[in-house]
Parts: structure tokens; C-alpha cells; sequence
């Protein structure tokens, strides 16, 4: 199954738009976010929009009612943390970099640690764990960035909004 990660949106609607239309073309049908989509109007056109399962988290800019995203249909909000197997693959999803991946790590082993904030797109290995931040899907700073994964293959590829072919 191929899923998209992405994060830091900030209510960038234009791009989530493109984003969006991207996914389906793909047939991409799992998403998980995280953090920072920001305002409730993005996390309604992003549940209206994505036809799909989405899994997200809290950012440290968000401005949505948490209470309501709890209650979202095909939608799991997991707060601050979130911790979930997809084809058997153990993925953790926190909003801010490296010393938070470090704690989750603590609690459990990962396949994939994916994590937000500092808008810039990485990968990088740590003992079994391999560790990414999408980039920004909302272009803050770096250009707008994903990332997709094939849970078959394990293969993770980030990808570049604005050179994908709609």
C-alpha cells in the first residue's frame, strides 16, 4: 500500500489543493499528518477534500477546536503523540524533531519515526528506526514537500509539490 505523509500545512489551502488532486490520481487512500494544518477551515476542507483515512497530530501552531477533531469521521486524531501499525509496520508520528523522536523511541520501537516542525525534508537512519520529516506541504521556508511510502516495499521517497505531475 502506498500512504503520504505530510506536515506543517499552514492553512495553505492553495497547496493542499494540489496536494489533494495528487493523492487521488495515485489512488492514495492513507494519510498521515504531522502537525501544524493550523486553522478549523483547513481541517475541514482536508476532511471534506481526502476521501480517505487520515491519522493526525497536534502541532505547536494549531488553532483548531482538539475536541473537534476527535469526533471527525475517517479521521483519527491522536494528540501531541500518535502510535499505529500499518501492513505490520510500526510507524510513530510526533510534530517536533530529534529530541522527542528520541523519547518515542524509548517507549517503543518504530519502523518509521515521522515527524514536522522544521519544515525542512530529511531522512535519516537510527538503528532500525528510519526517521522523516515530509518538509512543509505548506511551502513555509523550503519549498512545499511530502513524502510517500510504500509499506511493501518499505521504500520512502520524498517528493517535490511543485515538480509532480498532476
Amino acid at each position: 500500500m502506498l500512504i503520504a505523509i505530510a506536515s506543517d500545512l499552514h492553512d495553505n489551502l492553495a497547496n493542499w489543493k494540489i496536494f489533494n488532486e495528487y493523492l487521488k490520481k495515485q489512488g492514495i487512500t492513507t494519510l498521515l499528518f504531522c502537525g501544524d494544518l493550523c486553522a478549523n477551515e483547513s481541517l475541514r476542507v482536508m476532511r471534506q477534500d481526502f476521501e480517505g483515512k487520515i491519522f493526525f497530530i497536534s502541532g505547536n501552531a494549531e488553532l483548531y477546536n482538539s475536541s473537534e477533531a476527535e469526533n471527525i469521521k475517517n479521521t483519527k486524531f491522536f494528540g501531541h503523540y500518535g502510535k499505529l501499525e500499518i501492513d505490520k509496520l510500526k510507524i510513530g508520528l510526533i510534530h517536533e524533531p530529534h529530541h522527542k523522536t528520541q523519547l518515542i523511541k524509548k517507549i517503543d520501537s518504530f519502523d518509521f519515526i515521522f515527524y514536522g516542525h522544521t519544515h525542512k525534508p530529511w531522512i535519516e537512519q537510527e538503528g532500525q528506526t528510519l526517521i522523516v520529516n515530509p518538509g512543509t506541504i505548506g511551502g513555509v521556508y523550503y519549498r512545499a514537500s511530502f513524502a510517500l511510502l510504500d509499506t511493501k516495499t518499505k521504500k520512502i521517497e520524498l517528493k517535490i509539490l511543485d515538480q509532480i505531475n498532476l
